[in-house]
């Protein structure tokens, strides 16, 4: 059984995102949470909230328990970017990219 929760468009480079995501791959998704909570980023704390929505999925559509679950897959993943511009000299623009990504967890209850 897999169950995934995803959080779109989140407002921080998926760079950054994947150093958060990358700690939690292959945990038990109880560890995973209490790992997350002494991560000091803003990623983590969205990282948590997926996770949690994920476990959530997990207990009400298929009546799985959370100690048995583990974190298969997350990653962080590119969405889309917005462009701005700020002056520069002699009137030309530089650009200043404001990007974003999408945070996909996916838990099984299968042990490897």
């Amino acid at each position: 059984m897999e169950v995934k929760a995803i959080t779109r468009n989140v407002r921080m480079s998926a760079q950054k995102m994947r150093e958060v995501v990358r700690q939690i791959q292959g945990l038990s998704a109880l560890k995973a949470q209490a790992v997350l909570k002494f991560v000091p980023r803003k990623g983590a704390r969205l990282v948590a909230k997926t996770l949690n929505s994920a476990i959530a999925n997990a207990e009400h559509n298929n009546n799985a328990k959370a100690e048995t679950l583990t974190v298969r897959e997350a990653v962080a993943l590119t969405a889309s970017t917005l462009r701005r511009f700020t002056p520069k000299a002699r009137g030309s623009a530089g650009p200043i990219l404001k990007r974003s990504c999408h945070i996909k967890i996916i838990l099984t209850d299968e042990s490897k």
